[in-house]
């Protein structure tokens, strides 16, 4: 069996990130790792406006953590294991680049954990099962799943997801505000209809930079006190009013025509 790890490649301005570990994608200390520095390579990479997280197969997005390695180690590794997980995904929420999840298969446990870490969750019909069963394991969602889905759909959907600890269908998670869009498509079409929608949020059509400083405003400011929230919001527009893009943005729409957007 090959070693976990997180494929990395570029096309067309957008980062996809592929989990791979077979056969359901679990996430160990070592895939983890290699997730974490997918991340930052995606952060530094100029190439890279947008970046779309997928699990590899079509049977699979990512079912958790594995729990035969959870099982057999310390309560001391379990923590640190938890807290470098933690890290992990607040880094990929914090990347000021729009993240999408692909959701090509079952998004279970830890790996919907996951998924809510990203901007949007784009789902393929029919692909598989969503929820948070950890309560069945005598745990909780540790890796932001309490937090994350809570501020997502709000504490009375949340509190009833986790401590039902069921596994919801697709209709659900949409019907729920848990998934964004779905897309209807053959397994083998489904990453192609993902990037093409990732890349409406590339240039030229799109401010790039524009988009993750939006997201920056509501996923910090979306946590801070409101006149902090405001103030926030004041200097990332500060910023972008300086930019290239907010001068051809401006100018195209005085003249009447379409933009086209450099990401500076």
């Amino acid at each position: 069996m090959t070693d976990p790890t997180v494929h990395y490649e570029t096309r067309d301005g957008v980062a996809i990130l592929t989990l791979d570990a077979p056969p359901a994608n679990c996430y160990s200390l070592p895939l983890m790792r290699a997730l974490d520095d997918a991340i930052l390579q995606a952060r530094f990479d100029d190439e890279a406006e947008v970046i779309v997280l997928t699990g590899k197969g079509d049977r699979f997005f990512c079912a958790g953590a594995d729990i035969s390695m959870l099982a057999s180690v310390t309560p001391r590794f379990k923590y640190y294991f938890c807290l470098h997980a933690n890290e992990t995904l607040s880094r990929l929420e914090h990347t000021p680049k729009l993240v999408v999840a692909a959701i090509n298969g079952h998004c279970v446990g830890g790996g919907l954990e996951v998924a809510l870490a990203a901007d949007l969750r784009v789902a393929r019909k029919g692909a598989g099962k969503w929820g948070l069963p950890e309560v069945a394991l005598g745990v909780l969602p540790g890796t932001g799943g309490t937090q994350r889905l809570t501020r997502l759909v709000g504490h009375q959907k949340a509190l009833r997801w986790m401590v039902e600890g069921r596994t919801a269908s697709l209709d659900d998670a949409e019907a729920e505000g848990v998934a964004d869009k779905v897309i209807d498509c053959a397994a083998g079409d489904f990453l192609d209809q993902v990037l093409e929608y990732a890349r409406t949020f590339t240039t030229p059509g799109k401010a790039a930079l524009a988009v993750g400083h939006i997201k920056r405003a509501v996923q910090t400011g979306g946590a801070l006190p409101l006149e902090q929230g405001l103030a926030l919001e004041r200097e990332l527009q500060a910023k972008l009013f300086g930019s290239d893009d907010a001068t051809e943005g401006l100018n195209a729409y005085v003249d009447k025509r379409q933009a086209r957007f450099s990401g500076r």
